[in-house]
């Protein structure tokens, strides 16, 4: 995006090149304004999703740069997650303050899920959903197409992470309800899977915008399959929410295909409130499935973050204690009904994959 802008604009690269012009995510403007541009910052893992980012040095990387015939300048100063990104102004928020915890959405979630340590995994479902694990200070490179990014970077020590993103999580109940029409409120959904003990043969592919990781193809389009004459709202809602936990499980698999075993997944978002949908999810995956008290685990991350670097706590461990399971979700499914389940999944999804 700044490349074409850079090439696009009319003036904008003379002022680039001239120093004139600040290039930043949304956290680099937001402070920027709150501090009355007197400080142009990000931090690691905002940085480490620009495509300019060196992931492994820790730094703005010449070789992209020059690629993409962006000058250095225009650039924001990269911090730690914890580190001193300026004072407010009182003309902003009425108040005066040290900004000192900066983190992307996904990584401040994974830290509001206390997810700082090796092997250790949180799945956020929102509209989409994006899954993150922790892959300690070693990255990646994953042979199943998912992403390695940085996770955080505390005292210049950067720990990293492996993700795979879902492009439909919620809006596939959002559907449901808005354009089926088949319930009124998102939790119906769960409500109507909760009534029957299963999807009757049907199955749902929400490839509504394309098909996320790992199978990266925007051209795929959604489609419904196994409607008989039996098939209500309850086996339609529930085949939209095990879609989006064969979604989840074909992002754990390629996560263990990549050498990186999960054993538990910590779960927030809105969608988590659901407890059939998070039932279902634990049984498809066949692992335990944790709820936090705390769903809106990217405003605990973030302010967790905050309180680390302004010395309220000592330590990531120092803070652990502030992750408090709300309720563990266990497997329930036969291992026969889970892979007849996942096989029928997997016979669909080529299905949409091959004929696009």
């Amino acid at each position: 995006k700044l490349a074409w802008i850079l090439d696009n604009i009319e003036g904008a690269r003379a002022l680039a090149n001239a120093g004139h012009l600040a290039f930043g995510t949304v956290d680099t403007f937001l402070i920027w304004r709150l501090t009355n541009g007197r400080h142009h910052v990000t931090d690691a893992t905002n940085a480490s999703r620009t495509l300019l980012f060196n992931i492994r040095t820790g730094k703005w990387d010449d070789d992209l740069l020059s690629l993409l015939d962006i000058p250095r300048s225009c650039l924001p100063i990269v911090h730690d997650n914890t580190g001193d990104f300026g004072c407010t102004i009182s003309s902003a928020i009425d108040t005066t303050m040290t900004i000192r915890g900066v983190a992307g959405d996904q990584q401040a979630a994974a830290f509001g899920q206390a997810c700082w340590k090796s092997g250790m995994v949180k799945s956020t479902y929102g509209t989409g959903c994006f899954v993150l694990a922790n892959t300690g200070q070693s990255i990646i490179e994953s042979g199943t197409r998912l992403l390695s990014t940085i996770a955080y970077q505390l005292d210049g020590v950067r720990h990293y992470a492996l993700e795979g993103s879902i492009f439909t999580a919620g809006m596939g109940i959002d559907w449901l309800r808005d354009a089926l029409r088949i319930i009124d409120e998102s939790g119906e959904a769960g409500e109507l899977s909760a009534q029957i003990h299963s999807n009757g043969g049907v199955y749902i592919v929400p490839a509504f915008t394309g098909l996320g990781a790992p199978y990266w193809r925007p051209d795929a389009r959604g489609a419904i399959f196994g409607l008989t004459r039996d098939s209500g709202r309850a086996h339609i809602s529930r085949a939209m929410l095990e879609s989006i936990a064969y979604q989840t499980h074909d992002l754990i698999a390629a996560m263990d295909t990549d050498g990186c075993p999960i054993d538990k997944l910590r779960i927030d978002g809105g969608m988590v409130r659901s407890d059939p949908f998070c039932q279902i999810l634990a049984d498809i995956l066949d692992l335990p499935v944790h709820r936090p008290k705390v769903t809106e685990t990217t405003a605990l991350g973030v302010a967790l973050i905050a309180g680390l670097g302004s010395g309220i706590y000592s330590s990531c461990d120092d803070i652990s204690s502030h992750w408090q399971p709300d309720t563990v979700f266990h497997p329930g499914w036969s291992p026969n009904r889970r892979r007849s389940s996942l096989s029928e999944w997997k016979q669909y999804v080529n299905l949409i994959t091959k004929t696009q």
